[in-house]
């Protein structure tokens, strides 16, 4: 999955497949987090936050996702 490089002091880089709902983000330690029937406009919530980090942890992990660690 290609990822976009975006601006947080948390994350590195964001990827998404729609069909899928796959989201995948890596964080800047380098690890690679992989979550399962993310909606599309999550993913888009996420891009557009002025907190990232934030986002993700509010929209996502305490979301319930299904996630797995890849890297």
């Amino acid at each position: 999955m290609q990822r976009i490089s975006v601006v947080s002091s948390n994350l590195a880089s964001v990827g998404y497949e729609p069909d899928s709902g796959t989201l995948e983000v890596q964080f800047r330690n380098g690890s690679v987090y992989r979550y399962a029937g993310v909606p599309a406009g999550v993913h888009s919530g996420l891009m557009n936050a002025a907190s990232k980090g934030g986002y993700l942890h509010t929209f996502v992990k305490e979301a319930g996702y299904p996630v797995v660690r890849v890297a």
